[in-house]
């Protein structure tokens, strides 16, 4: 704990697995239905904090468990604060949490994935989000970083790896890539397929059956749109990072680069067609996906024939059985609402906007890159 409060990332360490931990979330119940921390539970009184009242707290206080220590949560930490030191004074072990949901919304994991050399998980769970550091023999490239660089420059410095290369699975359409900045900085390649490149330069722009050189090993390149045009997925070894096209749940939606119907359905069956090669991989590939929703698993990580056989990948299902039109017609009628400020952050990942001020806070809120 800071000196303040729960630092997010603390928050990242112990929130599913510390049942001394309550984390109480304050705002209204709206946002709370929309984004939350796992686990968590809702006090509706943000409106009745901003003006100072407690009484509705003081009701509640027999709902909130005096043995655990209270993790308190809003908006940006004002409100909760006030939360927290009300419940202090009433005898709770209780904080608020640093910079609220908008630093929750920033905070990053790590996790070695159990069964797989050479790959680093990095999970951001605010947001859904998950990045990698695929090493060898003291090199490592950085696959889908987020805008917060430091995070990977801290990983590969802890396992003693210079980072040679930098790539995007895709061009993003719910966060702020970080991958130009990072390859940037260090002077390495920035690895994007030609067909998501936009306006970019300085791109080495990749193609289906290219390979990245990390130490004595190699990232395969192939192409799998769907998702975006240039959506690829890498082999390295016992593992496939498959980036936004497939998730342990679910499929990249193939709707934001173009929303019209006709448009879906022929994303939707390029993203069948890519499907269909990962799914010849074999049965003990590991699945390393780009994102996820709620999954409890941690890594994120998922054998492929575990994945086909469990059936909880009803659009990968499809797939399996060869039914096309299905797949299609799930899809087209299943789209969720487009991620937050999708259009915005997708023309700063194609080069053609600069970041602005408000660059952190475009990308906060639930993820929703899945087709269904």
């Amino acid at each position: 704990m800071s000196n303040t409060g729960y630092e997010p990332s603390e928050l990242a360490r112990r929130v599913r697995d510390d049942e001394d931990l309550f984390v109480l979330d304050v705002r209204n119940e709206e946002d709370y239905e929309e984004w939350r921390i796992p686990g968590s539970t809702n006090l509706p009184i943000y409106d009745d904090l901003l003006e100072y009242d407690y009484s509705s707290l003081e009701e509640r206080l027999d709902d909130i468990p005096k043995e655990k220590e209270i993790a308190v949560v809003c908006v940006a930490g004002v409100t909760s604060a006030r939360a927290a030191e009300f419940l202090r004074e009433r005898g709770y072990d209780a904080e608020s949490i640093d910079d609220g949901m908008n630093g929750w919304g920033k905070a990053h994991r790590q996790y070695e994935v159990e069964g797989v050399d050479g790959v680093v998980q990095v999970v951001r769970p605010g947001t859904g989000c998950v990045s990698y550091l695929a090493h060898d023999d003291g090199e490592a490239v950085v696959v889908d970083p987020t805008q917060y660089i430091e995070e990977y420059l801290e990983a590969a410095d802890e396992r003693d790896l210079e980072i040679v290369g930098v790539v995007d699975t895709h061009a993003h359409a719910d966060h702020v890539s970080g991958a130009r900045r990072l390859a940037g900085e260090l002077d390495v390649p920035y690895y994007l397929h030609g067909e998501d490149a936009g306006e970019l330069d300085e791109v080495s722009e990749l193609e289906d059956g290219d390979a990245i050189d990390v130490g004595g090993r190699e990232l395969d390149v192939h192409h799998t749109p769907g998702h975006t045009p240039g959506s690829a997925s890498f082999d390295f070894g016992d593992a496939l990072l498959s980036g936004d096209t497939l998730f342990l749940r679910s499929v990249g939606r193939p709707d934001l680069e173009d929303g019209s119907e006709d448009a879906v359905r022929e994303a939707a069956s390029r993203l069948f067609d890519s499907l269909d090669e990962l799914t010849d991989f074999g049965d003990e590939t590991v699945v390393l996906p780009g994102h996820f929703n709620d999954e409890e698993v941690r890594p994120l990580a998922t054998e492929l024939g575990d994945l086909v056989a469990e059936s909880n990948n009803e659009l990968l299902g499809y797939v399996e059985d060869g039914d096309e039109e299905a797949f299609v017609e799930t899809i087209v009628e299943s789209l969720a609402d487009e991620p937050a400020n999708y259009n915005e952050i997708k023309q700063i990942n194609w080069g053609k906007e600069q970041p602005g001020g408000d660059v952190e806070s475009l990308e906060l809120g639930p993820n929703n890159c899945a087709a269904n």
